[in-house]
């Protein structure tokens, strides 16, 4: 293991959680802070933990007091902070509640996101996700990369069980992912494939409505093409893990077909007419974003991950940077 659990609050057995949050940060306590204020506000709060996962657990201490309203938290310290993918298998590990929800530093949720995802787990799912909106709505690149990213769980679209579910920000039972044993970090590192594993397996999934998110977009061309790009190779490299030559050829010759195939599902997916409005509105960067991402796989598809999941991770992390001078104005203040 490449990860060492910090001592922090301890637990008394009124304060055991029933859920665990899992936040990943290469960096400060700032690039979090915004989604830990998020998860203050959370009616379910006494009921959470908060397992940080960073690569020291020095970058942090001077804002931890706050925390000390949830049920109890802890930091996981990673040697190497090599992906998001393999920080949230680390938390998923020291994780103290039997449920475990995956948060980003850029996706706030709304106060009874935690209520309503613990609620939806008391049916037969093994991971319930939530519904999605856009943070940062000004932008057709930032819409456009909703719509790709998001599209099937886009509100006002009905809570009703799911082929797969949002990645980064879906919630499991912890049991169930720590059955994969040592796959699980390749396993998160793209959450489509362990949705469709979990599937195969005879699990069920789950899309709760109820349990809404505010997903912070690229907004800007410069950091949205190259990760299309490097979504789709890694995406389209995971899911060929271990299949035989023929299939990777199939997949690969028939990658030009993606976005034409995407753009018909995202059309026919959507739940309200103000969001077809919105997709015909960016149609333009959504051609172009999904021609980006078709491409991407068929080379993931050919060849492999390659180095998809070291730029991806450049991607992930501090989402800030890759937004509007506006968009953080707006969702920051600063």
């Amino acid at each position: 293991m490449n990860e060492s659990k910090v001592p922090t609050r301890a637990m008394d057995q009124e304060k055991t959680p029933r859920l665990s949050v899992i936040l990943a940060t290469p960096a400060g306590y700032g690039t979090i802070r915004k989604t830990v204020s998020h998860l203050l506000s959370q009616t379910a709060r006494s009921s959470l933990e908060l397992v940080i996962v960073a690569p020291s657990k020095m970058l942090l201490d001077q804002e931890l007091d706050q925390l000390n309203e949830f049920a109890c938290y802890q930091v996981v310290e990673i040697k190497k902070f090599q992906s998001i993918g393999q920080a949230n298998a680390a938390g998923i590990r020291q994780a103290a509640a039997p449920i475990v929800a995956l948060a980003e530093d850029h996706c706030f949720p709304d106060p009874q996101w935690a209520e309503n995802l613990l609620a939806a787990h008391k049916g037969p799912w093994a991971a319930v996700g939530p519904g999605v909106r856009n943070a940062n709505p000004n932008t057709a690149v930032s819409w456009a990369d909703l719509f790709i990213g998001y599209g099937p769980w886009l509100t006002p679209a009905p809570s009703r069980e799911a082929e797969f579910l949002p990645g980064h920000n879906t919630s499991y039972k912890r049991e169930i992912l720590l059955g994969y044993g040592e796959q699980l970090d390749a396993m998160m590192e793209a959450e489509t494939v362990l949705h469709w594993d979990l599937r195969e397996k005879g699990h069920r999934l789950h899309m709760e409505s109820t349990a809404s998110v505010a997903h912070t977009n690229f907004s800007l061309w410069s950091s949205w093409v190259p990760a299309q790009f490097y979504n789709g190779r890694l995406f389209a490299g995971a899911r060929a893990r271990q299949k035989p030559l023929s299939w990777r050829i199939m997949f690969a010759l028939g990658s030009p077909l993606i976005p034409i195939v995407r753009l018909w599902r995202i059309w026919t997916g959507l739940p309200s007419q103000d969001l077809k409005i919105r997709f015909l509105s960016c149609l333009p960067a959504l051609i172009i974003g999904l021609v980006i991402d078709g491409t991407g796989q068929m080379v993931g598809y050919a060849l492999g991950t390659g180095n998809a999941l070291d730029k991806v991770a450049r991607f992930e992390v501090d989402r800030f940077k890759h937004i509007r001078e506006q968009d953080r104005l707006e969702i920051l203040g600063f």
